[in-house]
């Protein structure tokens, strides 16, 4: 999240914002438990969920429908754990292996989004799937790890300063960042077309969208692929999709609800999320966050130099060979977004002038 960018395009003007908001939808995407009533409220086939849109309130909105889906939105989280990886440990920087603890942040302060990371039923402590990966990551290395959540810009410069070891929070490799920082990627970078449950209609490439109505979040890169879409349909004699901007997440799924709208493109985290919480809804697209050209990938975010992203790789990997990364992505209803292989540093979101 969702993934989760509330302001980003990676090409044209306000690349480097895009860039950087890969996930602060992380920060921005939020559910609401008024917007659940409201929903519910106003239309039996209403659901909450996070938009890519600015938004108030708690992130507890959903948990009903979690608890439904078998989603544990509870602090006592009984996370996966794994074995010690003996390899990977002795990669890690001699510091750190000596400490015995590394500082993973994320972008959760003040609610977060389902499923990436927010608050659970107590309102206080922090879950989702980064908090999960973070966790069983530092189980491979050997390490305790603290989980500070923080806002999304000063994840970066905890970063900068050493505050933070690593962090943990959806963000995507992009050329511009790998400049300044190491990656060590951890799971795919995608986007999905969210539908009332039911229909016929699929989206497998732009063509598909041709005279459909369609919300998206303004300023971000599934925008700037909806826009280039219909460029390439007008130029083909098809008729363009009707995009729709809204203010908040409410807003897209009472649109939704009432087929204002045909279908909302946002990031895949959050649909899956609202999808399997709110159960009138489902996915019918999916497309890398990079576009056509490049998949997207999300990575854990180190301080270029600092000797932790090769170690991170190897615990990443060892989780995927044990099968505890699999249990973890399927535990956040995330399994589509699994990779094969964590690599270092692999191509990233292209810089833009």
């Amino acid at each position: 999240m969702s993934n989760h960018d509330s302001r980003p395009v990676h090409a044209g003007p306000v690349a480097t914002t895009f860039n950087a908001s890969r996930t602060s939808r992380a920060s921005t995407l939020r559910l609401t438990l008024t917007g659940f009533a409201a929903i519910a409220a106003l239309t039996a086939s209403a659901c909450s969920g996070p938009a890519e849109a600015s938004s108030s309130g708690s992130a507890a909105s959903a948990r009903p429908g979690a608890a439904a889906a078998g989603i544990n939105t509870s602090p006592a989280q009984k996370r996966v754990t794994a074995t010690k990886d003996e390899k990977a440990a002795a990669l890690l920087p001699a510091a750190i292996r000596e400490r015995g603890t590394i500082t993973a942040a994320n972008a959760g302060a003040g609610g977060g989004t389902p499923p990436l990371v927010f608050t659970a039923d107590d309102d206080k402590t922090v879950i989702g799937v980064e908090v999960d990966l973070a966790h069983l990551f530092a189980d491979k290395l050997g390490l305790k790890v603290q989980t500070p959540a923080t806002s999304w810009e000063n994840v970066f410069l905890g970063i900068d300063s050493g505050r933070y070891d690593v962090a943990l929070t959806n963000v995507t490799v992009t050329e511009e960042r790998k400049q300044k920082y190491d990656f060590a990627t951890y799971r795919k970078d995608d986007l999905a077309f969210e539908a009332p449950k039911g229909g016929t209609w699929k989206v497998t490439s732009g063509k598909d969208i041709a005279g459909k109505t369609i919300a998206v979040g303004s300023g971000t890169n599934q925008e700037k692929i909806l826009l280039d879409w219909n460029k390439a349909n007008v130029a083909a004699g098809l008729a363009p999709a009707n995009i729709k901007y809204f203010q908040s997440q409410t807003d897209y799924y009472l649109a939704l609800a009432s087929h204002r709208i045909d279908a909302y493109f946002g990031p895949n985290p959050s649909v899956a999320y609202h999808v399997a919480t709110g159960g009138q809804t489902e996915a019918i697209g999916h497309f890398s966050g990079a576009g056509a050209s490049l998949q997207g990938l999300i990575a854990v975010l180190t301080k270029k130099g600092s000797g932790l992203a090769a170690p991170y790789a190897a615990a990443i990997n060892s989780a995927i060979a044990d099968g505890s990364y699999a249990k973890v992505l399927a535990r956040w209803n995330l399994s589509s977004e699994a990779v094969a292989k964590s690599q270092v540093n692999p191509p990233g979101l292209p810089k833009t002038s």
